[in-house]
């Protein structure tokens, strides 16, 4: 290997960049760009460290193409185990607003500035593509290598800062005070502060004597990091009950203005957000891996990084848990599982979105539950309208930006919906489910190697289901044609019942059949009676004559034409 690729993440935000040159002019989560600053990173210097110590530095050649860096090595790097140590001297000026995924907001107390892809990170070299070096233009996100991190952040000594990862030396950068507040959080269940609302305007809350203090985080076996820092922070934390009693905290930072929002459902009760989701999700699917999860309260809407996440500042109640849920969600897709986001950010998004169900469900008795009925006739309809790509479109570059919403997040999680309550069944489903966690934690999968893992340890052929939902836009149309009695005189002696599918897609079939008497009874027929046909006839035992038919009455399966579903008896 003679050189490398690294990612220049920054360089988005320079206005001739190729993610500010496609951003439309309305419409865009990525707007917001085109602000003139001296933006992108300004490399200094790339050296290559060797020697004993790693004394010894060679300038090396580099060459920056928009959000990538190659690195020309000196030698080439041998196969099996091959050390390459470099030493990179660089800057850039954060944006305001940086594409929704790190910024800078102002708030009464100082600004709230949440840092993130700040470091030219490696590509990732796997055995698929070689080379990943698919640019970053702003609606696909990342895909990254794991590794361990020593990060120090030197800052004015007014700032607290939060990172990825665990605080090396509390005692240089808090009070005695808020130490002791630390350890019986560590200890709690229910949310204690380290810093109140009061306290953030006090000088007191912060050592004095220095004019800049240096925090220092560890945090291992991580695909990226990420930190904020602030004068204005208010601070809490609770302990997390992990399955294995390791050690890990719950951490909220916030302005005093997000703290008594909606009546004191804002984000004083983020920390029992984090701490819930993380507590579920660590129990149903893979242990939370990092020693803290730190939600930041800022000017981005909601953006996830191992042990930490930003969130909006506004966010309150229903609105703070979902976006707290979804972002730490994020910690098993694709921080844990280590999918390709730039490429299939369904694998993230939509895996992410279908765990918030279930977690959402299971937050304090359905407190924020949807009680409501899912109709989906009405999302079938809606997500394989004509002219919808079909979710396994490479890249989210390649999607209508207006898609982004239904086929990164919303249609895949309705298909594992579907797949877990429909087809498997929840104890096969989330036994599959988490075998793919555990067998793709801290590795690459692609989407063959979901696909497969699920068969695999579900023990079912689902390729019609893949086929149908995720790598085709077809569509579910079944109608009940009707009915014939063997014996036109006798309804006791059986009655054959004719389904058309009217469209590509293949789903099982649900049937309710309501007799003259009233008497009513459902049957389940299996999707293999789609395989070699486009319609269906089976012969029902009726007993009576049949006054109605119904197909999937209780619109759990994505049929988007329920006009046809029903089959009455004619009039005489």
């Amino acid at each position: 290997m003679g050189f490398i690729w690294m990612q220049l993440d920054q360089n988005l935000f320079k206005l001739d960049s190729r993610g500010s040159l496609i951003v439309p002019t309305t419409g865009s989560r990525n707007a917001g760009r085109g602000q003139a600053f001296d933006a992108g990173y300004k490399i200094k210097s790339v050296k290559v460290l060797s020697g004993p110590t790693n004394n010894v530095a060679t300038d090396v050649k580099f060459l920056v193409e928009d959000t990538r860096m190659q690195v020309f090595l000196p030698k080439e790097l041998a196969a099996n185990g091959a050390v390459l140590k470099l030493k990179i001297e660089y800057s850039f000026i954060s944006p305001d607003y940086g594409s929704d995924r790190m910024g800078i907001l102002k708030t009464k107390n100082g600004k709230v500035f949440t840092i993130a892809q700040w470091y030219p990170r490696m590509c990732v070299f796997d055995d698929i593509n070689g080379w990943n070096t698919i640019p970053y233009t702003g609606p696909g996100e990342f895909y990254l290598e794991y590794g361990d991190f020593d990060i120090s952040i030197t800052a004015d000594a007014k700032d607290i800062v939060v990172c990825s990862g665990e605080l090396q030396n509390p005692q240089e950068v808090y009070t005695a005070e808020q130490q002791k507040r630390w350890a019986q959080a560590a200890q709690s269940e229910k949310t204690v502060l380290i810093r109140s609302a009061a306290e953030v305007t006090d000088p007191k809350s912060r050592p004095s004597g220095k004019a800049e203090l240096t925090w220092h985080f560890k945090l291992k076996s991580a695909r990226d990091a990420s930190w904020a820092a602030s004068s204005a922070f208010v601070i809490d934390a609770a302990k997390m009950d992990l399955p294995s009693n390791k050690k890990s905290l719950a951490i909220s930072a916030y302005p005093v203005e997000s703290d008594t929002l909606s009546n004191g459902n804002g984000w004083r009760r983020s920390t029992e957000f984090v701490k819930k989701s993380i507590e579920y999700n660590s129990a149903k699917w893979f242990e939370f891996p990092y020693p803290a999860a730190t939600a930041v309260a800022g000017n981005v809407g909601g953006m996830e990084y191992p042990g930490i996440v930003f969130c909006g500042a506004r966010s309150s109640g229903r609105g703070l848990w979902s976006v707290n849920d979804h972002e730490f969600g994020h910690t098993w897709f694709p921080m844990i599982v280590g999918s390709n986001e730039r490429l299939y950010g369904w694998m993230d998004e939509g895996f992410n979105t279908f765990i918030n169900t279930l977690s959402t469900a299971s937050f304090n008795n359905g407190e924020f539950k949807n009680t409501r009925p899912t109709d989906m006739h009405q999302i079938g309809n809606a997500y394989t309208r004509p002219g919808m790509e079909p979710i396994i479109t490479s890249g989210a570059d390649n999607l209508k930006e207006v898609n982004n919403g239904t086929l990164l997040y919303s249609k895949p999680s309705a298909g594992l919906v579907l797949l877990r309550e429909q087809v498997l069944g929840p104890e096969r489903f989330d036994f599959a489910f988490k075998t793919y966690i555990n067998r793709w934690a801290f590795k690459h999968p692609t989407p063959d190697d979901f696909f497969r893992t699920m068969e695999n340890a579900a023990g079912e052929s689902l390729q019609w289901f893949w086929r149908g939902w995720f790598a085709n836009n077809w569509r579910l149309d079944v109608s009940v044609r009707g009915v014939k009695y063997v014996d036109s005189t006798d309804f006791s002696k059986g009655a054959f019942i004719t389904l058309d599918n009217l469209e590509k897609m293949a789903m099982p079939v649900i049937l309710e059949i309501k007799m003259k008497s009233g008497k009513t009874e459902r049957i389940k027929l299996p999707v293999e009676i789609w395989e070699r046909n486009v319609f269906w006839t089976f012969k029902y035992p009726s007993t009576e004559e049949i006054d109605s038919i119904t197909y999937d009455p209780d619109k759990v399966l994505p049929d988007f034409n329920p006009a046809n579903n029903v089959w009455t008896k004619p009039a005489k």
